[in-house]
């Protein structure tokens, strides 16, 4: 699955517990009409990932939804829910409909200056 939008923020890594567990987290804001601020975590040697990426930037992120279960000491059973990055890449925004080729700008054309209204018009129709 993916999520994509633009950087939010960039979370500094975290390290958790002795075995020196590391999460780093993004939030991304989806451009639709009604844009969600999605939080994604990278974990261990992915939080390496985000140094590239700055706030404001379009990303495409990669995830995977992880749940789990806990039991509190109480005996109650909670569920879990996160998402989990394993891959961002850069976006460029669309300028032109998919597939097309960039047009280039008015000023990379020559003019026609050597026009000739009195020439035949070879056209079928």
């Amino acid at each position: 699955m993916e999520v994509q939008g633009k950087v939010k923020m960039i979370g500094e890594t975290q390290t958790f517990g002795n075995n020196g567990f590391r999460k780093r987290e993004i939030v991304v804001t989806t451009e639709e009409q009604y844009p969600q601020h999605i939080m994604v975590e990278f974990v261990q040697d992915k939080t390496d990932l985000l140094n590239n990426f700055s706030v404001g930037q379009d990303v495409k992120i990669s995830i995977n939804l992880r749940g789990r279960e806990w039991t509190n000491p109480q005996g109650e059973v909670k569920y879990f829910n996160s998402i989990q990055g394993w891959r961002i890449e850069g976006v460029q925004a669309e300028q032109s409909a998919p597939g097309m080729p960039p047009v280039p700008p008015a000023e990379a054309f020559q003019p026609a200056d050597n026009l000739n209204e009195e020439d035949h018009d070879d056209l079928p129709f």
